[in-house]
This record gives structure tokens, sequence and C-alpha cells, in this order.
């Protein structure tokens, strides 16, 4: 029995020489499922899981523990969602060079994060442009009854000098 477990770990040293990067990718896919399964899970347990990437790499920052707090904090919703720090994390990662899986990984998700970035800032300048709208539209309303006012106020002396001079 032990020769043929070290003849499938021998075979696997093997493979791993023949494909390079296939550790990475495993990590690769092991952070995607990771991310999948914490963005599913209940809010507490959303929690936990970032709370627990973030001891990881503040315990050892290389990248895949980059990669794995970056996929999370751009994939778990809101509140617990943060962009901004995602895409800190990804900058350095994504500009590596080879591109390796975890270098295309943290590329795609640079990517995908800064697009949702950009449609957030994009998102709130047209809130501000509807806001201003409103409030433009408000103060014409107001201006408008103003004038109706003095138009009735106009109406009515009229009236009341017709009705004093017959």
């Amino acid at each position: 029995m032990r020769p043929a477990a070290g003849l499938l770990v021998f075979l696997l040293a093997g493979c791993a020489v023949l494909q390079p990067g296939a550790g990475e990718s495993l990590q690769v896919s092991e952070i995607v499922s990771a991310a999948v399964s914490a963005a599913r899970a209940a809010p507490e347990e959303q929690r936990q899981q970032l709370l627990h990437a973030q001891k990881m790499f503040a315990a050892v920052q290389d990248d895949v523990n980059r990669a794995r707090l970056a996929a999370l904090l751009a994939t778990l919703p809101a509140p617990l969602r943060d962009e901004a720090r995602a895409a800190a994390l990804l900058e350095p990662l994504a500009a590596h060079r080879p591109e390796t899986p975890l270098v295309q990984f943290a590329g795609l998700l640079a990517a995908g994060t800064a697009e949702r970035q950009k449609l957030t800032r994009d998102l709130r300048a047209t809130e501000k442009r509807v806001e201003a709208a409103e409030e433009r539209a408000n103060t014409l309303r107001q201006q408008v009854d103003a004038l109706k006012s003095i138009e009735r106020g106009i109406l009515e002396r009229e009236e009341r000098r017709r009705k004093t001079n017959r």
C-alpha cells in the first residue's frame, strides 16, 4: 500500500510540474468558492468570514490572502462591502507580472470593482442632478403660485372697482 501511495504522490507532483500554476488555479478556485459561499450565507456568517479573512491577511500578507480578502470585500452585500478597500488591495496584485491565474483573477476582480465604483459615482451624480432639478421645479412652482396669487389680487381689485363705479 505504501508503494502505491508513494507512486500517487510522485505522479501528482509530476502533474504539478507539467501544469505550472495548477496549485494557484486551485487557490483561485477556493477563493471564488469561498466568496460565493459567503455571499449566500446569513449576515452573521458573512461578518465572521470577513473577520477571518481580515485576520488571515493581517497575519500573513501574501497574494492569496490579499485576493481572498479583496474578493469578500467586493462581493459581500452592504454594509460589509467595501469596494474602495478591495480596489486598494487588488491594485498591486493585478499589476504583477507574469500573469498567473491569481493575477488574472485579481485583474478581473479589480476591473469589476472599478466599474461598480464608476457606476456608483455616476449614480450619485445623477441623484444630485435630480435633486437640483426637483429644487428648481419647486422654486418654479412657488413662483407660479405667487404669480397666480398676484393675478387673483389684481382681478379682485378690478372687480371691486367695477362694483363701486356702478
